[in-house]
């Protein structure tokens, strides 16, 4: 019993399928699990585990052929996602004692398709941190080292899955969130195409309309638990569910040889360390041996300077759309008293927090020529490679966020300049999935982000499962060996 924590939901499916184990077992398994060993990592900080038991005892009373696809899997989700009976605060304390009253249409989805919810997972405040810390829940760390950040804001869910607490995680991304823990904890993360996950219930109270650019998408142990995923909350939004069909075209290619790869490994504006980079040529040299046809200098036909400037220009509005009118005041002036040939990520941030909507149009006029630039690449190219984040992950750092910094080969670094590698793809709609590559020197994990094009989401996910075929995928964190 001691490996079925750790397997993929896949895997665990087959096992409830044949019997091999019960709905209830399993439940109570990662329950027992849960409870005996996070306290040290505090991973899943909203626990309803009278409920899950409940709903696993009625679900061994169904026949095998009308379960659904993820009959019987105990999950659990991201703190943001609203599940009806349990608090949804994003680590802001005001919203502590609020109990919501529905699900959020991804859990929904999970539900009607046979999953079993244990809970919810740590967050940082208002989901703005690669760290998960909060005034409610406190601080979540990563199973591979206690010290360290299993990232944000969809730590708690990275947990969840390397830590072996649930069969599947779902979370959300605007600026890597699903992505970066996904990397820093050694395991499978996907951010979909945007708009193909519907997105309602992933907010605080009384807010209805989703943001731009903020997509929801799974964490798991495997590349297939990811595709499987997908299958399961993929669909229009609620509004459009009259109308809107998605089909998402399956995997362009069948082996490695047959795909198309764009490697990038380094770039000036957010340099990486060195055993990233390296991690991205070794896989390059991997995929040239395995016959695929790869370049190291092919780019999407548009400034890539610009398109970081237009991501940061869209995340920052969305951002500090909540701010306070004194927040919002002081934001006002500084960006007044910049130089306006000023482009530093400080200079951009600041002036997206008070964005007109005027100059919020000419941002998304350049988001939409990069869209079309993507288009025309993703018709000769199947596949970016490309780090996810600088570094494995850091030591817990709560400091001010202005003054953070990152040490990357030795040199100090911007906190927030990494997000140059999960914009592009989140600007500019497209699917990523980032994949386990086995540890560094150092131990930790790294994950490696391969970019598609639009509505390509089963292209990535399938590139990221054969490449587990050569290298391997997931693998348990030592503490728990």
């Amino acid at each position: 019993m001691t490996d079925i924590p750790f397997l993929s939901a896949v895997q665990l499916k087959r096992k409830l399928d044949n019997k091999l184990i019960g709905c209830l077992e399993l439940c109570d398994l990662y329950i027992d699990r849960i409870t005996e060993l996070d306290d040290e990592t505090n991973a899943v900080v909203v626990r309803d585990f009278d409920r899950a038991r409940l709903a696993a005892k009625e679900a061994d009373n169904t026949a095998v052929d009308q379960r659904g696809p993820v009959h019987g899997l105990p999950l659990t989700i991201k703190e943001a996602f609203n599940v009806a009976g349990l608090p949804t605060t994003w680590g802001l304390p005001p919203f502590k004692d609020m109990l919501v009253a529905e699900d959020a249409t991804v859990v929904k989805k999970y539900k009607e398709a046979g999953a079993i919810f244990l809970g919810k997972t740590n967050v940082p405040v208002n989901l703005g941190d690669f760290q998960s810390y909060n005034p409610i829940y406190g601080t979540t760390n990563n199973p591979w080292d206690l010290k360290r950040t299993p990232g944000g804001s969809s730590g708690g869910a990275a947990v969840a899955m390397a830590a072996g607490y649930s069969a599947l995680e779902t979370g959300s991304d605007i600026g890597g969130s699903i992505r970066n823990p996904a990397h820093y904890c050694g395991v499978y993360g996907h951010k979909p195409t945007w708009g193909v996950v519907p997105p309602q219930g992933h907010a605080l109270p009384r807010v209805l309309a989703a943001p731009d650019i903020a997509v929801c998408g799974p964490l798991a142990r495997s590349a297939e638990d990811l595709k499987l995923a997908m299958e399961v909350i993929s669909g229009p939004e609620v509004l459009n569910a009259e109308g809107w069909k998605l089909d998402l075209p399956a995997p362009r290619k069948k082996s490695l040889k047959e795909f198309k790869v764009v490697v990038w490994s380094n770039d000036a504006m957010s340099p990486v360390d060195d055993a990233i980079e390296s991690r991205v040529l070794s896989l390059a040299k991997l995929l040239e041996q395995k016959g695929a046809m790869v370049s190291y200098t092919a780019r999407p036909a548009i400034d890539l300077g610009r398109a970081h400037r237009t991501y940061m220009g869209l995340m920052h509005s969305i951002m500090g759309a909540g701010a306070d009118p004194k927040t919002y005041k002081a934001s006002k002036a500084y960006a007044a008293s910049l130089d306006p040939k000023d482009l530093s990520d400080m200079a951009v941030m600041t002036r997206a927090m008070v964005l007109s909507h005027r100059e919020w149009l000419r941002i998304n006029n350049f988001r939409e020529k990069m869209r079309y630039a993507c288009n025309a690449f993703f018709n000769e190219w199947d596949i970016i490679l490309c780090p996810q984040m600088a570094t494995t992950a850091f030591e817990h750092d709560h400091i001010n966020m202005s003054q953070r910094m990152i040490q990357v080969n030795g040199e100090k670094q911007p906190y927030f300049q990494q997000v140059y590698w999960s914009g592009f793809a989140i600007a500019s709609y497209l699917p990523s999935t980032v994949f386990p590559t086995g540890p560094a020197a150092d131990g930790l994990p790294i994950g490696l982000q391969a970019i598609a094009g639009a509505y390509q989401d089963y292209t990535s996910i399938e590139f990221a499962r054969l490449v587990a075929e050569e290298i391997g995928g997931y693998t348990i964190p030592n503490r728990y060996l």
